[in-house]
């Protein structure tokens, strides 16, 4: 048998799956996502159980029941399934409470992920229903140093791009700088030896790039001006920028502490679905399908004695349906404008927990100018205005045409541009982006954005605890309100996160199935019991 090098077992395997995923488990370089096995004994015995909702936690929910013998019914307000794991393509169309319909009108291949866009490596739910379900990952670049900070203002550094290796490489220069000198004449109150203080200066030297005087310059880690090549090329290196420039220019404000590799979901490595995060939710559907009830509004959730009876309204009318058992997945917001029966604490707890406002733009593009001008490859650009970060696909690298996510803005930000048409929307989006990436004028062709808190049927981005409302009122909805259970990213401590709607759905078909058989069932990721 002919001996295959790791690099071409690799590349082999990328041609025939479709991802370097197989052939990275094969080789033993990513760990298999068996870790969440789910063999819960006995039998449902055709119990009917009716699923709010056909986001990833609903479908996750009936994928789950039906391989234990239950009966399940999912009914979905939208003509469409994945909630908010949802990719924005060619004929998409979306609904916000104050506009009329609008239809993305991107060429065909091209897509951007308006929901979810990121699996951290760590998350082995999520890893491991794609690898069940058959759907492709591949890496996701989330951090790099290529991109820019923009910050608007009146310092010397303000409104220029700057690399964000240079912000980094020079903010860490200068503070390692301070804490070795300061080390050094023993200013620091430390129980340290002289040496064990010696290998902290020497750490703070590396780390900061310090010299032999422990003082900052600049070196290549925060690139160059000049390229180094063959020849009499040895590269020319700018000048740091000073330290009181960056503070002064705004590129230390809290518009920029969202520092990737040092926040545990976002550490490398990360992972995508090849062609688009909704491709998870369409493995989900194509194994439910027989389930679904599309174009279905929820107008009534009521616990009756024996059982549950919903009542939804589609194109032709309203209709009552009854089961034994509703798992409701609908998120709070939308929860909270539907009519039922349920306890005071339940009620209070769908009011007073609240959701991220935040939205995205996708802008298509003739070329893909980051990349052959600015060697852009993945990453995040973020600024202090209100386009707060823009996103570089990580995926079809070198292609002719590409699709940015022109901003990702939250809070204030997300509910000012929020409020503007379609149209302003993008002029917004143009106008602040040509600021750093001036080739906008010429290759830009057309938008589609997504306002998530105006967006019918999902009406938040995503669950927001205080500390009030982690303590006063997500618990009540982690326990079933008689005969209806709570299930969806927000009764997790992973909000935001397609894990958080998996994780979800499996503690609650756990809970649910040990009640129906009368079995003490221990979830197996968190040894939470039903």
């Amino acid at each position: 048998m002919k001996n295959i090098s790791r690099r071409d077992f690799l590349g082999k395997g990328a041609m025939l799956a479709g991802t370097t995923y197989p052939a990275m488990l094969a080789l033993g370089l990513l760990k298999s996502a068996p870790a969440h096995a789910f063999n819960l004994e006995g039998n449902g015995n055709g119990k009917k159980v009716i699923i709010l909702g056909a986001g990833l936690a609903g479908m996750t929910c009936a994928y789950e029941l039906t391989k234990l013998g239950y009966q399940c019914k999912i009914i979905e307000a939208r003509q469409r399934t994945g909630g908010r794991c949802w990719s924005i393509r060619n004929g998409t169309t979306n609904t916000e409470t104050d506009k009329t319909t609008a239809t993305a009108n991107f060429d065909n291949g091209l897509y951007f992920n308006a929901g979810p866009s990121r699996i951290p490596h760590h998350h082995q739910l999520t890893l491991h229903y794609c690898k069940e379900l058959g759907v492709p990952i591949q890496v996701y670049n989330n951090v790099n140093e290529n991109t820019y900070y923009y910050a608007e203002g009146k310092g010397l550094l303000s409104n220029k791009k700057i690399r964000t290796r240079e912000v980094h490489n020079d903010v860490r220069g200068y503070m390692t700088e301070m804490l070795a000198k300061n080390m050094d004449h023993g200013n620091l109150d430390t129980a340290l030896t002289k040496e064990d203080a010696q290998k902290v200066i020497e750490y703070l030297m590396a780390e900061g790039g310090l010299d032999v005087d422990k003082l900052y310059k600049a070196s290549a880690r925060r690139g160059y001006i000049e390229s180094p090549g063959a020849g009499n090329k040895p590269g020319k290196i700018a000048n740091p920028h000073k330290l009181a420039d960056i503070i002064q220019s705004g590129l230390m404000d809290p518009d920029f502490y969202n520092v990737a590799e040092y926040t545990y979901e976002l550490q490398g490595t990360m992972f995508q679905a090849v062609g688009g995060m909704d491709q998870i939710a369409k493995a989900l559907e194509k194994k439910v399908a027989t389930m679904l009830t599309m174009g279905a509004e929820v107008k009534n959730i009521t616990n009756v004695p024996e059982g549950v009876k919903i009542v939804y309204k589609d194109a032709q009318g309203e209709h009552a349906i009854n089961g034994d058992i509703c798992i409701c997945t609908l998120p709070l917001p939308v929860l909270s404008n539907v009519n039922h029966n349920f306890s005071s604490d339940v009620s209070r707890a769908i009011d007073f927990i609240g959701y991220m406002k935040t939205g995205k733009i996708g802008l298509q593009f003739k070329r893909r100018f980051w990349e052959e001008d600015e060697s852009i490859f993945g990453g995040i650009t973020h600024t202090n205005n209100d386009l707060t970060q823009i996103f570089y696909p990580s995926y079809d690298y070198l292609d002719k045409k590409g699709i940015l996510i022109g901003y990702y803005n939250f809070n204030e930000k997300a509910e000012r541009v929020g409020n503007l048409n379609y149209v302003d929307r993008e002029k917004l989006a143009l106008e602040k982006g040509r600021m750093i990436h001036p080739q906008y004028d010429k290759e830009f062709e057309r938008s589609f954005s997504v306002s998530w808190h105006k967006t019918r049927y999902s009406m938040g981005g995503w669950a927001v605890y205080s500390n009030d409302t982690r303590k006063d009122h997500y618990p009540a909805l982690l326990k079933p309100d008689a005969n209806v259970y709570f299930a969806g990213e927000h009764l997790t401590y992973l909000n935001a996160w397609m894990a958080g709607a998996f994780e979800s759905a499996r503690s609650v078909v756990a809970a649910l199935h040990g009640r129906v058989t009368e079995t003490r069932v221990t979830y197996p990721e968190t040894g939470t019991k039903g």
